[in-house]
């Protein structure tokens, strides 16, 4: 990961994997994280994705479908993105493939739902 020079970080964070989320951050911006960079033009894209990932259903399963079709419609709009900015031309042609399977997925989410009486998203 890279670091911004002027961050501060608790030392324990290279030296302890097990620690627990959230321990070592407290310099961190965490609202710069979440803002597109050349380097990382889908940060926008995967918080948009995680917070729609907080869907849930009437049980485990719908619940567990309603997620999953946010994670896959999460990976399209980055792999969109992929399409148009990644420099390597086989990032670009992985990125397009994987749109093509992920709505593929999304496809069959959806059927599940209808299949099972609820409304698709």
């Amino acid at each position: 990961m890279k670091m911004d020079p002027g961050m501060k970080m608790d030392p324990k964070m290279k030296m302890d994997p097990g620690m627990k989320m959230g321990e070592g951050m407290s310099g961190m911006d965490h609202m710069a994280m979440t803002k597109n960079t050349p380097a990382n033009p889908y940060a926008e894209a995967a918080m948009d994705m995680h917070h729609k990932m907080m869907v849930s259903g009437a049980d485990a399963s719908e619940t567990w479908t309603r997620q999953m079709i946010e994670h896959h419609r999460g990976a399209i709009a980055m792999s969109k993105i992929a399409v148009t900015k990644a420099g390597d031309k086989e990032t670009r042609a992985m990125a397009q493939k994987s749109i093509a399977m992920q709505e593929k997925d999304v496809a069959e989410l959806e059927s599940w739902l209808k299949g099972h009486g609820k409304i698709p998203q």
